[in-house]
């Protein structure tokens, strides 16, 4: 009983530290002695993965880079960052920096081919929690942008998610279906599960270790460390599990490198994701086969947009996720589908369909709106150093919405460019 009192104590005491942090500093601080950088297991591919569209070609040893910058310019990007978590330059962060921008730049080439279809939609979870839009860089490191990631633990999805917390916020783990691989529904769950460790610690350093060592992991580093009033990442870096030190660097450095991947001479890889998708509810179980003889798409297509189906098969009421050409031929041949006879049935293609308008998906990419700006449109420019999170704050929008207007792919913009902003 008198441990249940403690712990209550120590959350009370979070949550009073919780709207103390000072300013962000970008300051060069390099009293952290870090070890040996040990990338986070999302970076690494097997030979299996090595097929797959979604990653890279295979990691190269030593790398040399070919773009090197002084710390000061570090640390210049770093603050352009528009974001209320933390972001310092040291002996840690520079090293995961690196790593990312040399070594293991192959791996960021095929997370960026990636990058713009799960955006949208890690956006959209983290703005209904009200959380920094760079949080959407946790499954850079924790999966590389893979939803059929999982660790040696047992972690899955582009998440993570362990599966007593994945059922803990709602996700459902059974034979058919593994929600922790759902893009839409395992990054509600991890947008839920971020605010409420922030809400516990007060600070994101400390959230975000949270997310991968623990709460419990977090509170006895607090302790160990001596100043649990001041706490933060930092000062509690050398109480904390090997792992999780890299953990909060690598984030920094994920934010870094995604955000000026083109400045170190990095390329997207040819996307392979489709452009749009939308969704259908199925009404009984159906398998892949069938939906791929309808659709004419190939199986291992239908298991990279629907990665939550353990078993090829679609339960009935579940989403199905299909390329937008591809409904229209879905819907015409369903009750075709679900009697099973499919022999001899045509594959439908979008020239012998009418016209398809797509619903409203938290899949789809943003696109111009082919009726043309409204008269209540308006139109703002890009200033220096602006990025498209600080124009939605200014603007009272969503990133989410901004890409759709302007038909933006990615997160590049530049000065003196016109953006839509309604």
């Amino acid at each position: 009983m008198k441990s249940v009192y403690i712990e209550i104590l120590i959350l009370t005491l979070f949550a009073c530290i919780s709207g103390a942090r000072a300013q962000v500093s970008y300051e060069v601080d390099d009293t952290i002695q870090g070890e040996a950088v040990d990338m986070p297991i999302g970076v690494f591919v097997t030979e299996e993965d090595l097929d797959s569209d979604l990653v890279a070609d295979s990691v190269t040893d030593g790398q040399s880079g070919t773009f090197s910058f002084e710390d000061s310019v570090i640390i210049s990007r770093l603050s352009l960052i528009p974001t209320t978590i933390e972001m310092p330059l040291n002996n840690v962060t520079r090293r995961y920096i690196q790593n990312y921008s040399r070594r293991y730049n192959p791996s960021v080439s095929a997370m960026l081919a990636s990058i713009d279809f799960y955006s949208p939609i890690f956006e959209e979870a983290l703005e209904r929690y009200e959380l920094p839009l760079e949080l959407k860089y946790l499954p850079v490191i924790e999966s590389a942008l893979r939803p059929s990631a999982t660790s040696r633990v047992g972690a899955a999805g582009l998440w993570q998610f362990m599966p007593a917390t994945g059922r803990r916020y709602g996700l459902v783990i059974n034979t058919l279906v593994d929600e922790r691989r759902d893009p839409i529904k395992s990054s509600e769950a991890a947008a839920h599960y971020l605010s409420d460790l922030y809400n516990m610690f007060g600070d994101w350093g400390l959230a975000i270790a949270a997310y991968n060592c623990g709460e419990r992991n977090i509170q006895k580093a607090i302790i160990r460390c001596g100043n649990p009033e001041n706490a933060d990442f930092w000062t509690i870096y050398n109480h904390l599990p090997h792992e999780t030190r890299g953990y909060v660097p690598a984030f920094i450095a994920a934010n870094y490198i995604m955000t000026y991947y083109y400045e170190h001479g990095i390329e997207p890889r040819e996307k392979t994701l489709p452009d749009e998708v939308d969704t259908v509810m199925v009404v009984a179980d159906i398998h892949f086969d069938r939906i791929s003889s309808v659709c004419g798409l190939d199986i291992d297509g239908l298991k990279v947009l629907n990665p939550q189906y353990r078993r090829n098969i679609v339960p009935a009421n579940y989403a199905l996720c299909l390329p937008v050409e591809a409904v229209e031929p879905y819907l015409n041949y369903e009750s075709t589908v679900y009697s099973g006879n499919i022999s001899g049935l045509r594959r439908a293609t979008v020239a012998d369909m009418p016209q398809y308008e797509p619903a409203k998906s938290r899949y789809r990419k943003g696109k111009k709106s082919r009726r043309g700006q409204s008269s209540g449109s308006k139109n703002v420019t890009v200033r220096s150093g602006d990025s498209l999170s600080a124009i939605a704050k200014r603007n009272g929008t969503s990133v989410a919405k901004l890409k759709r207007l302007n038909g933006i792919k990615g997160d590049k913009i530049r000065a003196g460019q016109k953006i839509r902003v309604k």
